[in-house]
């Protein structure tokens, strides 16, 4: 049974026993992150979008590993100037990889590298992640958008991930109508309480909730999905 793993903010990692990927690999600087970047063993680096909070560590820790950075076309293409392997997609796109499958979403929010964010690194997006049979909805940074009753009808969720913190994404309430559209199996909130700016309760938010169980994660714990 493939396992995922909250690292803290939105960071996650997917293994199914023989590959391993981690998501929005901000560590570093990250007063929640449960590991250190240099600790991390991974064959694929996925990135939701430019921002500093969620490309993180992908770049060292593809090239420590030899990992393949996937992400939007031109985010990819930043990261392949630094020297790392990389697979260009974009919204809509998916393609199979050794794992399983990845498939690119919109997603609500901005995209941008550097401390103004102003390199452009094109525009956010979500990923639906087939790997062991089963299929992982990480949105990146999002707002609530109907699309997502879309994404749930044409897809089985056996977990989704889903920001609560507000200001910057969804907040709680937006997040349960999120659910109420995605309709997974389980749900995971994240994007919440790194800082005093994206105070939320994930308690509230599991109360809210009603026909899926909701997991609420310390960074370093585990759901097996």
């Amino acid at each position: 049974m493939p396992k995922a793993t909250f690292l803290g903010h939105s960071c996650v990692t997917l293994t199914d026993g023989k590959y391993n990927l981690i998501i929005d690999p901000f560590l570093t600087d990250n007063p929640q992150a449960a590991v250190k970047a240099n600790e991390i063993k991974a064959h694929y680096v996925l990135i939701t979008h430019g921002h500093g909070d969620h490309v993180g560590d992908g770049i060292a820790i593809a090239k420590r590993n030899n990992a393949m950075v996937i992400a939007n076309y031109e985010l990819a293409n930043m990261c392949g100037a630094e020297g790392v392997n990389i697979h260009p997609m974009h919204i809509g796109g998916g393609h199979n990889f050794e794992f399983g499958r990845v498939k690119l979403t919109i997603a609500h929010h901005g995209g941008g590298y550097g401390p103004d964010a102003s390199r452009y690194t094109g525009p956010p997006v979500g990923f639906l992640i087939t790997i062991g049979g089963k299929t992982v909805y990480h949105p990146g940074d999002t707002g609530l958008f109907y699309d997502m009753k879309l994404i749930g009808e044409m897809n089985h969720i056996a977990l989704a991930f889903l920001p609560i913190g507000d200001n910057f994404t969804m907040d709680v309430d937006d997040a349960v109508k999120a659910v109420e559209f995605l309709k997974p199996r389980k749900v995971v909130p994240f994007h919440y309480n790194t800082w005093p700016l994206i105070e939320a309760s994930p308690k509230e938010f599991a109360a809210k909730v009603q026909g899926t169980e909701v997991v609420i994660l310390k960074p370093g714990e585990a759901v097996e999905f």
